[in-house]
C-alpha cells in the first residue's frame, strides 16, 4: 500500500521548493532525459509498430485526476444480451514505441517508475510519448492491449482475452466528475454501469478475503506563517475504479500461469504469531478493537482511513506484513507460491505501462499467450532480470521522504513542546529497544522517537514525547521526538 502522492498549495510549494530540490538531488533523480533518449522517443512517436485490429468504434472514457496527460487505461462497459457484462479495458500500448535494444528501453530500465513528487513529476518516458503519442487522450486513434471481460450477473469474470487494438476515447473524465455523474443520473450508462460492477467485485474480494485499502489524500498548506497538513477522503469512484485494474491483474496472472511463462506481484500470508501479536498491541494503543477470531483482513475492512487513528494502523501495520515481490518463470515451472495475500489471488502488474517498467512486459505475455504464439524473446531476455530492476525502483523512498519533509515543516515551529503520542513501533530485534516510531494524533503524523534516560520503549505504551527536531532541511532524522 503506497502513500498517495501528497499535494501542495502554492504558497507551501514556494516555502518548500529549495527542500524538495535538495531531496531529490539527495535520491539522485534524473530530471532531464538525453537528447539521444529524446530523438528516440520523436522518431518512435512518428512511426510505432502496428500491428493492431481497429476497435475505434468502441466508446472509451478514460478516468483520471484532472490534470493527467499520461493516461494509460480506458475503458467501455456493457450489459450481454444474455445477462451479466462486458467490460473492455485498453491499456496503453508502450511496446508499440519502445523498441527492445534502443535507447528507450535502456533510458526506461534505467528509471524503472514515473516519480510523484509535489511540485513535478519525473516521468518514466519522455513526455512525447507517455503525455502524447503513447496516452490514450480523447479523441484520438491510439495502439492499446485491449482486454475483454465477459462477467456474469454476480460480477465474477467467465472470460478474458487480451489482443492489439487500435482505440479511440471519447471522454477523458475527472474522479469528481464522474461520481458527481453517477450520483445525480446523467453519467452515460457505460460510465453508470461502473457503480454497478465496481460494487459486485467488491463484494466478490470481500468473500475472498482480499484488501483493498484507500488511504486519504494529503495536502499541504501555508497560512500565516505556518504549515498545516489535512486529509480528504477519497471518492467512491476510485475504488471502483481501482476494481476493473485488478480484475485485468488477476486475469493476467492466470493467463501466464496456465501459459507457463510469466512474472507474478506475490506476497506470503503474515503467520509469525509474533508478529500478530505485536499488530493486536498496535491496535490496542491506538484505540481499536480487534476481537479474538476476527482475521487481519475483517479487520481492515471494518476500518476507516478517514478516521486517523484507524490510518496511523494502517500505514505501520502495511510495513509489519511481508513485502509484496516479483515472481518470475518460464517453461511451465510455476513457483510454489503463485498468491498476492493482500489480494488473495494471484495477481500481476498489467495496466499502467506509462508509468511502471514491468507492465510492458507482462502485457507483452498475456498478448502472446491469447494468440497461441512463444513468447516475444526481448521478454524472455529481460525476464530474470525483471525483478532486480524493480527492486531498484524509488518511488516507495521518494514518497516516504516527500511526507517526511512535510511532517516536518508541519512541526518546524513547535521544537521543544511536548505531546501525547502512542508507541506504534520499536528496535524490538534488539533486548534493549530504544527507538521507535509514535503516532500523534494532533497533528496526526508517525514519527521517529528515541528513549533518553536509559529505558526501553514499550510497543503500545502511552507517552508524553517532547519534538527534539523538525527540520525539512535536516539531512538525517527530519522529524525526531524524545521521551521522557
Amino acid at each position: 500500500m503506497r502513500r498517495r502522492p501528497l499535494h501542495m498549495s502554492g504558497e507551501a510549494l514556494d516555502a518548500l521548493r529549495s527542500a524538495l530540490v535538495e531531496l531529490r538531488t539527495e535520491l539522485k533523480i534524473p530530471l532531464a532525459f538525453p537528447k539521444r533518449v529524446l530523438k528516440a522517443a520523436d522518431r518512435a512517436a512518428a512511426r510505432p509498430d502496428l500491428d493492431h485490429e481497429d476497435a475505434t468504434h468502441l466508446p472509451f472514457f478514460t478516468i483520471d485526476p484532472s490534470t493527467s496527460k499520461d493516461l494509460d487505461q480506458a475503458m467501455h462497459l456493457e450489459r450481454r444480451s444474455g445477462g451479466g457484462f462486458r467490460v473492455y479495458y485498453a491499456i496503453a500500448d508502450v511496446a508499440a514505441f519502445v523498441r527492445p535494444g534502443s535507447p528507450l528501453e535502456a533510458e526506461a530500465r534505467d528509471r524503472i517508475e514515473t516519480l510523484y513528487f509535489p511540485d513535478l513529476k519525473v516521468p518514466l518516458h519522455p513526455p512525447v510519448l507517455s503525455e502524447d503519442a503513447a496516452s490514450l487522450l480523447p479523441c484520438k486513434d491510439r495502439p492499446a492491449l485491449l482486454w475483454q471481460h465477459d462477467l456474469d450477473a454476480d460480477g465474477n469474470v467467465t472470460e478474458s482475452t487480451v489482443t492489439r487494438a487500435m482505440v479511440r476515447s471519447r471522454a477523458k473524465y475527472s474522479y469528481q466528475g464522474v461520481q458527481q455523474g453517477i450520483e445525480n443520473g446523467t453519467a452515460a450508462e457505460s460510465v453508470a454501469l461502473l457503480r454497478e460492477i465496481g460494487k459486485l467485485r467488491e463484494n466478490i474480494e470481500i468473500k475472498r478475503e482480499g484488501i483493498s485499502v484507500h488511504l486519504p489524500n494529503q495536502e499541504v498548506t501555508f497560512k500565516d506563517g505556518s504549515f498545516r497538513l489535512s486529509y480528504a477522503a477519497t471518492l467512491p469512484v476510485e475504488g471502483w475504479n481501482e476494481q476493473i485494474s485488478l480484475m485485468t491483474g488477476m486475469a493476467a496472472a492466470q493467463i501466464m500461469i496456465d501459459s507457463g511463462t510469466g512474472i507474478l506481484r506475490t506476497q506470503k500470508e503474515q503467520t509469525d504469531p509474533q508478529v500478530v501479536e505485536r499488530l493486536h498491541k498496535i491496535a490496542k494503543c491506538l484505540g481499536i478493537a480487534w476481537d479474538p477470531g476476527v482475521s487481519y483482513a475483517a479487520l481492515v475492512r471494518k476500518l476507516d482511513p478517514k478516521n486517523r487513528k484507524h490510518m496511523a494502523f494502517l500505514t505501520e501495520a502495511t510495513t509489519t506484513m511481508p513485502k509484496a515481490e516479483y515472481t518470475v518463470f518460464r517453461d511451465h515451472q510455476t513457483p510454489e507460491h503463485t498468491m498476492h495475500a493482500a489480494i488473495a489471488a494471484p495477481y500481476a502488474h498489467c495496466t499502467a505501462p506509462l508509468r511502471r517498467l514491468v507492465d510492458r512486459y507482462t502485457g507483452a505475455l498475456c498478448v502472446a499467450a491469447c494468440a497461441d504464439e512463444d513468447p516475444p524473446e526481448w521478454v524472455l531476455d529481460a525476464l530474470h532480470c525483471l525483478p532486480c530492476d524493480m527492486a531498484r525502483g524509488k518511488g516507495g523512498v521518494a514518497d516516504r521522504q516527500t511526507l517526511d519533509l512535510a511532517e516536518a515543516a508541519v512541526l518546524m515551529h513547535r521544537v521543544g513542546e511536548v505531546f501525547d503520542a502512542a508507541v506504534v513501533d520499536t528496535d524490538a530485534e534488539w533486548d534493549r529497544p530504544r527507538m521507535g516510531k509514535v503516532y500523534l494524533a494532533d497533528p496526526a503524523v508517525l514519527a521517529k522517537v528515541s528513549s533518553t534516560d536509559g529505558e526501553d520503549l514499550c510497543l503500545g505504551a502511552k507517552v508524553r514525547a517532547t519534538l527534539k527536531v523538525a527540520d525539512p532541511a535536516a539531512d538525517g532524522d527530519k522529524v525526531l521526538f524524545t521521551v521522557p
